[in-house]
């Protein structure tokens, strides 16, 4: 989501000044972080980067702060910064061209509504194209700072994302990613009156669209996964078989505390489903270790859900207490025993992921190539969202080629083209 805000920013900026990326920021003219929130630690870094930037920089290079952090902490980031030029919040992207001339400005408007501004396009890669299908979160999780920062959850049109496909399918791009706090939410609510339409309908429209090849989505909700949704990711030729699933947690009284909505149980069901629908899809999740309150027993359902799912990947971060979320003024766990918690869950899961890899020797898989490697390789991904590599050049770029997995790691398998 930061990625595509970022893009945002830099086309309306170049629609108004003749501004151009550089490496080095002691070159710039403008330096912009886009900040998240969901964690203290980058809220902590923030700060010191800023003095690193201001340290450097050119005497004119204007700096503004952009994105979650942004959104909660306002104008407090000037007064600890004030070499800052603008704040600018994360539900306020479309306003980057008003505020960065604009000095000590501050947009953090959280119920500001873009889910209909038509924004500039630019995009990183010319292969692949973020595209946000929603703006927001209704959701109220008790750990969770975004909807303070990202506002009520509001879906974006169907004809302006399936416009967006089009556009993007027309400069040679084969696979779209769709971006939403929770994309199963889709449709939930528009700013006009629109006929309903929820994801799976989506999903069916966009993949009408021809040239194009895949589609990508992250991060759908464990509680809005019914049958429909699966049976259509499950058929559906166009929709890559990677699932992205967050847990947060293995113990249903711990997911009652953190209002999630659903249970061990159908977390359960929902990913046994995925696996007898779809041979050989790839499940990734999201563990919190150490909520408050979280026993010895309530980390190992979590342990549990993980032995019987067994995850293709895991992205695990210990418990970070966030301002304005309920679980703020939550007893923690002692940091202690959070750390031994995050070790041994981490460990468990590099076992599961040693088992698994060598599944995919000899097998062949259906690459993408986006990335030109420094060292005579070049990168793409699978189906399956496994990351592979083969020895090859740039006229690869943008071409599904099938490989043969010669040799398997943890993060990276190595194939070799056939034929």
């Amino acid at each position: 989501m930061n990625q595509r805000d970022s893009e945002h920013m830099i086309a309306e900026l170049n629609e108004t000044e003749p501004y151009e990326l550089c490496e080095d920021y002691k070159e710039a003219d403008l330096i912009i972080i886009n900040t998240c929130s969901v964690r203290e630690r980058p809220v902590h870094k923030l700060f010191s980067e800023l003095g690193g930037f201001n340290k450097h920089k050119k005497p004119s290079a204007r700096i503004g702060v952009a994105g979650c952090t942004a959104s909660h902490l306002g104008k407090e980031i000037i007064e600890r910064a004030p070499y800052v030029n603008f704040v600018l919040g994360a539900r306020n992207v479309s306003k980057i061209a008003q505020v960065v001339n604009k000095d000590k400005a501050v947009e953090i408007d959280i119920d500001y509504d873009e889910s209909e501004f038509a924004f500039k396009d630019f995009r990183n890669s010319p292969f692949k194209a973020y595209i946000n299908i929603s703006i927001g979160c209704d959701k109220s999780c008790t750990f969770c700072i975004v909807p303070k920062t990202r506002g009520d959850e509001i879906s974006i049109p169907p004809e302006l994302i399936v416009g967006e496909v089009k556009k993007v399918v027309a400069t040679g791009v084969k696979e779209v990613f769709l971006l939403g706090q929770n994309v199963n939410n889709y449709g939930r609510r528009f700013t006009s009156e629109k006929e309903k339409v929820n994801f799976t309908e989506l999903l069916r429209l966009i993949s009408a669209v021809e040239g194009l090849e895949r589609i990508r989505f992250t991060s759908p909700h464990p509680f809005h996964m019914d049958d429909e949704f699966i049976e259509e990711f499950a058929r559906n030729p166009k929709i890559c078989k990677s699932m992205h699933m967050p847990l947060q947690s293995g113990s249903s009284e711990i997911l009652k505390m953190m209002k999630r909505g659903y249970t061990k149980e159908w977390f359960l069901n929902r990913a046994q489903k995925l696996r007898d629908e779809v041979p050989g899809v790839s499940i990734s999740t999201d563990i919190i270790v150490a909520f408050p309150g979280e026993s010895d027993a309530d980390f190992e359902e979590s342990l549990d859900v993980m032995r019987q799912v067994r995850f293709e990947q895991v992205f695990s971060f210990k418990y970070s207490p966030r301002p304005e979320t309920e679980a703020e003024h939550m007893t923690e766990v002692d940091g202690e025993i959070a750390s031994e918690r995050l070790a041994y869950l981490q460990n468990m899961q590099n076992e599961i992921i040693d088992e698994i890899t060598p599944q995919y020797l000899n097998t062949i898989q259906s690459v993408y190539f986006e990335e030109l490697r420094p060292d005579g390789f070049i990168s793409g991904r699978a189906n399956n969202n496994i990351l592979v590599k083969i020895k090859g050049s740039e006229e690869l770029l943008g071409t599904i080629q099938d490989v043969k997995i010669i040799k398997t790691g943890r993060m990276t398998q190595i194939g070799e083209l056939l034929g």
